[in-house]
């Protein structure tokens, strides 16, 4: 059988999603929980939704497995043997079915508030990026032949809890483009950079913008859609890793020491 499962995890505490010999990373975790489970065998079919930098989290990230195991005991297993990864979404799928191929990717930032932006002028310079672009300067490749036009489909932009919140999504996305995109819209508030310059970036052939990527500690993939139904598996609070509960309580100290040291 193919199952397609969701499951969210604290980027933080890994170094990096991809298998690497000798470091801990989200699939490494995975696959040994899954083989400790009889959940996967060696040759079993094991496959990435999306590939997420080192630093950077999910909320709902998809992969597939080929298996023979009950499908009712997959999620419950794999709760209890992990840390710092949680299922939470199960789906039979077809031989046909890619998780590359999805309908829609939702990624999310978080940006500490220091009050020195308007999220309205964001938002307003942001409509530059919708549509069909050529991010070939917003991002960092090592493949010549890749594939860089693509659509952004929406940005939406907000003020939360102290932080400012980018919600950015589109089908596909290349490797940093988010954490490359942002940085040219704080530019474009602060008038440090032209609507005319970003287009020409976004021509293709028109020249790199020297930014830094935002720190990769701020983004969440937050969902995967695709054109099926995923069954949710709920879980209980002692079953969400105490690991992750102590991520979301050092995001809220480290705010409160960022903004004890603010002048």
């Amino acid at each position: 059988m193919r199952y397609a499962l969701k499951f969210g995890y604290d980027g933080t505490v890994f170094q990096g999603y991809a298998r690497q010999p000798g470091k801990r990373t989200v699939e490494e975790d995975i696959i040994g929980a899954m083989k400790s489970l009889g959940i996967l065998k060696d040759g079993d079919e094991f496959r990435p939704g999306s590939r997420t930098d080192r630093g950077v989290s999910a909320a709902g990230n998809v992969i597939v497995i080929g298996t023979d195991k009950d499908s009712r005991g997959i999620i419950p297993g794999l709760n209890s043997e992990l840390d710092d990864i949680v299922f939470h979404g199960i789906a039979r799928v077809d031989e046909v079915f890619n998780p590359r191929h999805a309908v829609q990717r939702w990624y999310r930032y978080y940006l500490l508030d220091d009050g020195k932006y308007n999220e309205n002028i964001l938002l307003q310079n942001s409509n530059v990026f919708l549509g069909e672009h050529d991010f070939r300067n917003l991002s960092k490749t090592d493949h010549r032949d890749e594939v860089t036009v693509l659509a952004i489909d929406s940005i939406d932009i907000d003020k939360q809890d102290g932080f400012l919140i980018f919600d950015i999504r589109a089908r596909r996305f290349l490797w940093q483009m988010i954490r490359r995109l942002i940085p040219l819209l704080l530019e474009m508030h602060d008038s440090r950079l032209e609507t005319a310059e970003v287009l020409s970036t976004l021509s293709g052939g028109g020249a790199r913008v020297n930014v830094n990527p935002m720190d990769p500690g701020g983004l969440i993939l937050m969902d995967i859609t695709y054109k099926i139904e995923f069954e949710h598996v709920p879980y209980t609070t002692d079953e969400l890793d105490a690991s992750i509960r102590g991520s979301l309580t050092r995001a809220l100290v480290l705010k409160d020491i960022a903004n004890m040291v603010e002048p």
